[in-house]
């Protein structure tokens, strides 16, 4: 079972194979291919640092902490109609998604993300409503 925060399952959406630095892209690699092979991956959904933040480099501030990620995380979940200490698994996240989430709400809930410009996770978003699934990485 992978423990993961609200802003990480909109993050798995768009993910392309980039990342922080190698040891964060092998991380979420692996689990956004464990994911994708296997929806049926059981998934507790935590507050705070999961096993993505694990990785995240930490030149200094620790942005898994910041309080604009945990707004991030609240309004992602209330969006998706999904609670922390839930365990479901990923298919069950994916259905949420297709019923509860349109790709434009990418941006306002992660207005300030930095990957956001790159419209990878409206893509992907896209792509889990019409019931493809994660895209494979290349």
């Amino acid at each position: 079972m992978y423990k993961l925060r609200g802003h990480h399952l909109f993050c798995l959406l768009g993910y392309r194979g980039m990342g922080y630095s190698q040891e964060f892209v092998a991380n979420m690699t692996r689990l956004h291919q464990t994911l994708r092979d296997n929806p049926k991956t059981w998934v507790e959904l935590v507050k705070g640092p999961d096993c993505l933040c694990e990785k995240y480099p930490n030149p200094g501030e620790y942005h898994c902490q910041g309080s604009h990620i945990y707004e991030r995380d609240a309004a992602i979940l209330a969006k998706l109609g999904l609670k922390i200490g839930q365990i479901l698994k990923w298919e069950d996240i994916e259905s949420h998604i297709r019923n509860h989430v349109v790709p434009s709400d990418i941006q306002v809930v992660c207005e300030t993300c930095s990957w956001r410009s790159y419209g990878v996770c409206e893509e992907g978003m896209q792509e889990i409503i019409e019931g493809k699934g994660l895209r494979k990485i290349q």
